[in-house]
């Protein structure tokens, strides 16, 4: 009996590890798109969803459905919290801290910045010529699909204001990047690399956004770029745009 027990927690922790890992890579997200995605009951996703709010891993927030009217209470979404992010960490956020700075104090800031390059080095080797082969509108899913495979936990979708916007809802060194942008910011000058054309950095975990959100320029506006072309006042507009939604963008 003691055996079946054991297996059956083990179950349960793993089970409710899979509905963590759903709320990360896709919240906010409701209870019954949890349901979906892992064949649970209604009153198995709540079982599991309560566990987290005990626990402090996920919270839960009023959906916001726009032009929906009427009675009833709106549904509620799940998101991540720092602390359930932090529970996807890699342990060695600590010395990797130190390391970097060791290497500030002794060789100064661009020996960071050229670290925080040759890291990403092996990324930009890997997909950039992959990506050459691929249509120009199908770059930023296979980018996505890349960084999912490497733990970021990353999407794809249409921006609102043109171009496109990847987002990663897991970020590995987010801690350290607190303290080193330098990081982001070669990660940034890798996907414009990787997808040739221009992307503009938005929201990052490691500032405390909900998720690491970078808007990708139409490969137009890169063309013409190429071309010399000065762009229009409306590209000038759509970039004003982006800067004022960029905390909603992404969650």
């Amino acid at each position: 009996m003691a055996g079946i027990k054991h297996a059956e927690a083990g179950a349960e922790r793993g089970t409710r590890a899979r509905v963590a890992r759903l709320i990360l890579e896709h919240g906010p997200i409701t209870a019954a798109a949890l349901g979906e995605r892992l064949g649970l009951t209604p009153a198995g996703v709540r079982r599991h969803l309560d566990a987290l709010l005990a626990e402090g891993l996920t919270e839960h927030r009023a959906a916001r459905v726009p032009g929906q009217r009427g009675r009833g209470r709106p549904a509620k979404q799940f998101v991540i919290t720092d602390a359930g992010r932090s529970a996807f960490e890699h342990a060695y956020d600590d010395l990797a801290g130190s390391a970097l700075r060791f290497l500030a104090e002794r060789l100064g800031e661009k020996a960071v910045a050229d670290f925080a390059r040759a890291q990403v080095a092996g990324l930009v080797a890997r997909l950039e010529p992959a990506l050459r082969e691929v249509p120009a509108d199908q770059r930023v899913r296979v980018l996505a699909e890349a960084l999912s495979a490497e733990g970021y936990a990353a999407s794809a979708s249409k921006a609102a204001v043109g171009g496109e916007q990847l987002c990663q809802h897991h970020c590995p060194v987010a801690h350290v990047a607190a303290e080193f942008p330098h990081l982001c910011e070669a990660e940034t000058e890798a996907f414009a690399r990787i997808l040739g054309t221009p992307v503009q950095r938005l929201a990052t975990i490691a500032h405390g956004d909900g998720v690491c959100t970078t808007h990708v320029s139409p490969h137009a506006l890169a063309e013409r770029a190429k071309r010399g072309a000065e762009p229009g006042a409306a590209t000038g507009q759509a970039v004003n745009t982006i800067h004022s939604s960029s905390k909603e963008t992404g969650r």
